[in-house]
């Protein structure tokens, strides 16, 4: 038999966490000396021992350790749970780290406050363009409403175009519009061009809330400010804002919602190569239209 320390040694475990197990019994000692109370542990409970720690650092609750060691599972059967809460972990991990993108993007865009690089905003006219598109709605306009939506939005796309026998013949467009029920939602439209015949659509949606295939001409924007931005669309937001405070620093009105043409797309989205296009309403109004509006 081992004293407590030799068997916290041996464990890997502290010799308080060790009185813990054996106060809320989860792991008693194999035998208590009557006259000193020292405890003493066996090599066998070992293998409860590293059940109870693997389980708990794979976030089950002592409570839930409990309950699982008790039932005797083989360790197949663990080897199961435990790889099954391991990607329940990665996935949760993997959440928080997406997460973490708009931070470094707002980040971003704080550090770059007070430099305006001009001269990477261009201003020019948008041809009009044919388009197929389907549609569907975020909940506002922000990262973590609009990534969700969009990207399973173009991969559907992309399967029906091929369903139609539809071939892209130019770059992904995507476009936004407040949407008609108001609260902040957003009309979300992924388009690719094309060349092919106007079509209202197929008159069904995808049974996903995609909506209807539409063959469409985008409009000409007469005048549309214009800057391209390099990397994943996620981070997008500081070079969104250099565009918004070109605009407003020139005398110029926003028009709408910018468009993005995705100009490359390659595998790894930290290379993509996006154009945002600013419709322009005209030229600013005066102070005292401002304070009166």
């Amino acid at each position: 038999m081992f004293t407590i320390g030799d068997f916290a040694r041996h464990g890997r475990v502290s010799v308080r966490m060790l009185r813990h197990y054996d106060a809320i019994g989860l792991l008693r000692p194999a035998r208590v000396d009557p006259a000193t109370g020292y405890r003493h542990y066996t090599a066998a409970q070992l293998a409860r021992l590293n059940r109870v720690i693997a389980l708990k650092d794979l976030g089950f609750t002592l409570q839930q350790v409990q309950d699982i060691v008790d039932e005797r599972i083989g360790v197949a059967e663990l080897r199961g749970m435990l790889r099954l809460r391991q990607a329940e972990l990665e996935a949760a991990v993997a959440a928080a780290a997406a997460r973490l993108v708009p931070v470094e993007a707002r980040l971003r865009s704080i550090e770059s406050e007070g430099h305006m690089p001009t001269d990477d905003v261009v201003i020019k006219s948008i041809p009009a363009v044919r388009v197929a598109e389907l549609t569907a709605t975020a909940a506002s306009f922000a990262p973590e409403d609009i990534s969700p939506v969009i990207g399973p939005l173009y991969e559907e796309l992309f399967g029906r175009l091929e369903e139609a026998g539809i071939s892209p013949s130019g770059p992904g467009i995507a476009s936004y519009a407040d949407a008609p029920e108001g609260g902040g939602a957003i009309v979300v439209h992924a388009a690719v061009q094309v060349s092919a015949p106007l079509r209202d659509g197929d008159g069904h949606g995808d049974g996903r809330g995609h909506g209807v295939l539409r063959v469409l001409d985008l409009p000409p924007i007469e005048q549309a400010a214009t800057i391209v931005h390099r990397g994943s669309m996620d981070t997008v937001l500081p070079t969104a804002q250099v565009l918004a405070r070109w605009i407003d620093g020139n005398g110029h009105r926003s028009g709408g919602y910018p468009r993005e043409v995705t100009l490359e797309c390659p595998a790894d989205r930290d290379d993509w190569v996006t154009e945002l296009q600013a419709p322009l309403a005209g030229p600013a109004p005066a102070p005292g239209d401002a304070a009166r509006g």
